[in-house]
């Protein structure tokens, strides 16, 4: 169900939305927190569609910021309350402010919030220089950002390393759970031989590519190359050299298979699909905490550059680890 709400005011959405539930007999209560999207309006629809499957998982209330191109002379505010199977495992509301109320988001969007809970924002394409001072980012506990769909994403991605703190985090690095935890296990077997050398293939400019190889070099504390291949359309593999001249490897040549290779054994065949944007959005919602392996990460020595130079960090005689 969808109720257009035009002209209104905050109290009158929450005294609209507190009649909805009555009249379907429903209680506001199992929301374990608010998510707060600031969007375009070519970006409502799919934004919505992939934060209401989320909150299946994780019962919210949406609250969906739409902000127009174009400045508007006139102070208004209109609003729609999705409630159903328009609005997932919740509700969500959808504020469409123009004029003098685009200055004061907060004002408009603290009213409607699920009181006692924690709240996280989401930016689904271009954020804030500074997530963590804009009027809504500094409203939530976790904010998300997805530097690779903005129109430059190594300059986006460098302005929110530049003001990022403990509770901000790129989706980037969320498409690379499934590819650590693979590689922890793979050096998680024996002989444990230290690992001299990394190289990361993929997508040419693809941030991804960049974190894992950044996330390989802090934690195996080794010189790490990144080839870029054209025909990637995300990380492509990832190739570790030992001590004694053999190759770990973990190639996905395909967007849903790849294959894991260690030497004197036969290669296996794993499944690595392409995440999607919900799978990454309900992650992100299932722990609220600060990662602090990503924080690592993005205050190193990051770069987008071809080559990670050996530094004090270098490979010794101990070994590596990747947990």
């Amino acid at each position: 169900m969808i109720v257009n709400l035009p002209d209104t005011t905050t109290h009158l959405i929450s005294e609209r939305l507190d009649g909805l539930h009555e009249q379907r007999g429903e209680v506001a209560q199992g929301r374990v927190l608010t998510l707060l999207i600031t969007c375009s309006p070519t970006e409502l629809e799919e934004s919505l569609k992939v934060a209401s499957a989320a909150s299946r998982e994780h019962p919210c209330r949406i609250i969906a910021i739409v902000k127009h191109d174009v400045d508007a002379s006139e102070s208004r505010l209109d609003a729609e309350v999705r409630i159903g199977t328009d609005a997932g495992a919740g509700e969500v509301i959808v504020l469409k402010p123009t004029g003098e109320l685009t200055g004061h988001l907060d004002t408009l969007v603290i009213p409607l919030m699920v009181p006692d809970t924690p709240a996280v924002a989401w930016w689904p394409t271009t954020p804030p220089a500074d997530p963590a001072k804009d009027p809504i980012g500094a409203m939530a506990s976790s904010r998300l950002t997805d530097a690779g769909r903005t129109p430059d994403p190594r300059r986006t991605f460098s302005s929110l390393r530049k003001f990022a703190t403990p509770d901000d985090k790129d989706l980037s690095w969320t498409r690379l759970t499934v590819w650590r935890a693979m590689m922890a296990s793979l050096l998680d077997q024996p002989p444990h031989l230290p690992i001299t050398h990394a190289k990361v293939c993929g997508e040419p400019g693809n941030l991804s590519v960049s974190l894992l190889a950044a996330w390989l070099r802090v934690q195996l504390g080794v010189p790490v190359s990144i080839e870029w291949d054209a025909a990637a359309t995300a990380v492509r593999g990832v190739t570790l050299t030992r001590s004694d001249g053999g190759t770990l490897g973990l190639v996905r040549p395909h967007d849903d298979e790849a294959f894991v290779s260690v030497p004197g054994e036969q290669e296996q065949r794993v499944s690595i699909p392409l995440r999607t944007l919900e799978e990454c959005i309900s992650e992100e919602l299932k722990s609220l905490n600060p990662d602090e392996v990503y924080v690592k990460v993005i205050n190193s020595d990051f770069t987008f550059d071809e080559t990670f130079v050996e530094d004090s960090m270098a490979a010794s005689s101990q070994e590596n680890a990747l947990l």
